[in-house]
């Protein structure tokens, strides 16, 4: 229900009624009115038709008054992760074949 109270506040804050919302989405007022007093689920292509209709990201909807920042924005180069597994000797060359195939200890010993 935290969806829609926060459609309800973002509509608000927009100065949009349910009419105007309506016309947007093209979903009738009876069916908005349904969703906005919990009669009716909202599910997710209603939930979509709003956010184009309001004109803001699912994700604003969802984190209402926050805002979703993705913190990989700009960033030109792929981001690197770094994976540390502990196995014991036999397991790791077995890992170690399978990721470098059979040449692997040689290039472990170089």
């Amino acid at each position: 229900m935290k969806v829609v109270a926060n459609i309800v506040k973002m509509l608000a804050d927009k100065g949009i009624s349910q009419a105007e919302l309506s016309r947007r989405t093209e979903m009738d007022t009876a069916t908005i009115s349904k969703i906005f007093s919990g009669q009716t689920r909202l599910n997710v292509n209603a939930l979509s038709e709003i956010s184009t209709a309001i004109g803001v990201p699912v994700v604003d909807i969802i984190t209402y008054p926050d805002r979703y920042v993705c913190l990989n924005a700009g960033e030109a180069e792929p981001l690197e992760a770094i994976l540390q597994i502990r196995l014991k000797k036999d397991k790791k060359d077995q890992v170690m074949k399978l990721i470098f195939g059979e040449h692997c200890l040689e290039i472990l010993n170089k």
